[in-house]
């Protein structure tokens, strides 16, 4: 399983109710009439981006998808009959937009946890299969790890969807050079 994550935040100046009404009629309409290999979507609020930036709010997307295949199918049905009217109103009202590849590694892949752990390196640290011990203790039922594929913006490299702080996330864990940050999610509703 794959997962496209798009951050994004509106216009400056722009009416953020307006802005999430549209986010959520763009997810409404994959929802009703789903791409081949699409496997849902949802977005969240977050007080801050998981990378380095002092912009403040911005929201969070995640498509599911079946595989590098069903994420082209994703692409062009986005702008596509069934879906192009509710996609340019949010393009419209959009500003800022940066986005990731990310693979399931561990868990269900389930979208509702409330807590997002980002977990980085520094560059020349450990390589990325030190991240396959950051799912340690985790309920695979209630969390998972996914595991950055493709970077289109300063996405991390690591995310665990949690309901509670991971064990393999603990500072006390990490590898020298890597870094961990938990940040809040609130489902767009």
């Amino acid at each position: 399983m794959l997962a496209y994550l798009f951050w994004h935040r509106p216009r400056s100046g722009g009416a953020r109710e307006e802005y999430e009404q549209a986010v959520l009629a763009f997810h409404r309409s994959l929802a009703r009439t789903p791409p081949a290999g699409n496997l849902g979507s949802a977005a969240f609020s977050l007080a801050r981006a998981p990378w380095p930036d002092d912009a403040g709010e911005l929201y969070e997307d995640w498509y599911l998808v079946e595989d590098f295949a069903a994420l082209g199918v994703l692409n062009r049905a986005a702008v596509g009959r069934g879906h192009r009217t509710p996609h340019d109103a949010v393009a419209v009202r959009s500003g800022f937009g940066a986005g990731g590849l990310y693979e399931l590694l561990e868990g269900d892949g389930g979208l509702e946890a409330d807590q997002a752990v980002w977990v980085s390196r520094a560059p020349g640290g450990p390589p990325p299969e030190m991240g396959e011990l950051l799912a340690d203790g985790i309920d695979p039922r209630r969390a998972s790890l996914w595991q950055r594929q493709l970077v289109l913006g300063p996405a991390p490299e690591f995310c665990l969807l949690t309901h509670e702080p991971p064990a393999g996330a603990a500072a006390t864990r990490l590898a020298p050079g890597w870094s961990a940050q938990t940040l809040g999610r609130r489902p767009l509703a």
